[in-house]
């Protein structure tokens, strides 16, 4: 599939699991950054932070397992797709470029994905940056009576393979854009060919997003329940960006990201859930100073 790219960034392609392999575009000069994407997008939601950022770092952007020009491997069990593989695909790919650590920041779900990355490894995440997410777990319990109805896409995917993936191939475009349209407060940020990058992509990728999301009803909660039954922390200064989702759902985001970060900063933001492409200035300042520490 071609697509826009990243003026002054190479794109990569990197094995990182049997028979998967990651599509990265990587630009600049500097200690190293990882930026996730997240959903419904691909890595090039962070072509205008990315660009800012190759002045003084080198930067990887990949595209996720089963997003972009990433493989898409077939689900054959909850694994497949959780957030623990999906992290050790993005260590392995940052290893194989030669980092072995760096600063990470991840949006939506490339945000759990490197939540589970700082969890599980600590010795390759120096700091992390969380853009509009809560941990799956908190996700979950945020959720309930009429005001779930904003994540009526949570459950749809959760459901057991087939039907969520029938149901929205039927009408992929429709579906992928009312969330570019719905949770954006500027439209322009996302301009026309960007747009259609992301609904092609998004389209071609139906059963391995569904298959993302409904590791996060499965396995991806149990990975986040274990943690904290044992007590399991963020090791490395965080911070975390957000909407104001608690005003809405009813819970403190600061809160309930503290029980995981003791080195936490947590800021409530104006923009919409596209950061980094709304406000792109405001993302590359936020991690240029957390990859300054």
């Amino acid at each position: 599939m071609t697509h826009p790219s990243i003026p002054g960034f190479a794109e990569h392609r990197v094995q990182v699991d049997d028979g998967v392999t990651l599509n990265a575009a990587v630009g600049g000069a500097g200690s190293p950054v990882v930026l996730l994407h997240g959903f419904p997008q691909t890595h090039l939601m962070w072509r205008h932070v990315a660009a800012d950022l190759a002045a003084d770092h080198t930067v990887i952007c990949p595209d996720l397992r089963g997003y972009g020009a990433s493989d898409k491997p077939v689900e054959s069990g909850p694994e497949t797709y959780s957030k623990r593989t999906m992290a050790r695909d993005v260590v392995r790919l940052a290893a194989a470029l030669g980092h072995d650590r760096f600063t990470l920041a991840g949006h939506d779900r490339g945000a759990l994905v490197a939540f589970r990355a700082a969890m599980d490894h600590p010795e390759a995440v120096a700091r992390a940056l969380f853009l509009d997410v809560l941990p799956t777990l908190d996700m979950w319990d945020a959720l309930h009576g009429v005001s779930a109805a904003v994540g009526f896409h949570l459950y749809l995917m959760a459901q057991p393979a087939g039907l969520p993936e029938q149901m929205i191939q039927a009408s992929a475009d429709a579906f992928f854009a009312h969330f570019l349209d719905a949770w954006t407060n500027a439209p322009h940020a996302i301009p026309a060919e960007i747009r259609e990058h992301y609904l092609a992509a998004s389209a071609a990728a139906v059963p391995s997003i569904v298959a993302d999301y409904r590791a996060s009803a499965g396995a991806d909660v149990e990975h986040d329940t274990a943690d904290r039954e044992a007590g399991n922390r963020l090791a490395m200064p965080v911070t975390v960006l957000q909407q104001d989702w608690g005003a809405a759902l009813g819970y403190h985001a600061q809160g309930l990201w503290s029980a995981w970060a003791g080195d936490l900063r947590h800021r409530t933001v104006s923009c919409g859930h596209f950061m980094a492409e709304e406000d792109p200035d405001l993302i590359a300042g936020e991690i240029r100073s957390l990859a300054g520490r």
